[in-house]
């Protein structure tokens, strides 16, 4: 198993066509259809350890965040970005993930993953990943 040290960056630029969830859409008022709009923000954890979160993009289901995060990562393995919505009552309403090994970018050189285009400095893992052999 490959483990990074390093710095890590990664941009948090978009998501497209979120969909709320039922639960999320417990405290709705009116008709609950797959037009109600999220209040969405993106937590970033490397492993079990929270780096960063976005802002919270009001009342969109395509919110735009452009947001950039810089951190020293001592052995990571994972990277995993959360989407919530910042729910008015009670704990905020998960919406989805992705879970990315570090390994898989390192091997790979891939700059998009499920769909996620995760634009972290893949290069500079490359070049980390190759100083270490």
């Amino acid at each position: 198993m490959v483990i990074f040290n390093g710095q890590l960056k990664i941009r948090i630029r978009e998501a497209l066509d979120l969909k709320p969830t039922a639960w999320s859409l417990r405290h709705a008022v009116g008709p609950k259809t797959q037009s109600f709009l999220l209040d969405t923000y993106i937590a970033l954890n490397v492993d079990d350890s929270r780096v960063g979160q976005t802002s919270t993009k009001q009342k969109t289901n395509s919110p735009n965040w452009n947001h950039e995060f810089c951190t020293e990562v001592h052995e990571g393995r994972r990277l995993e970005l959360s989407v919530f919505h910042d729910a008015p009552i009670g704990c905020d309403d998960f919406v989805a993930n992705c879970i990315i090994q570090l390994e898989d970018i390192l091997h790979s050189g891939s700059k998009h993953f499920e769909n996620w285009k995760v634009s972290t400095i893949v290069n500079q893992l490359q070049e980390d990943d190759e100083e270490k052999e």
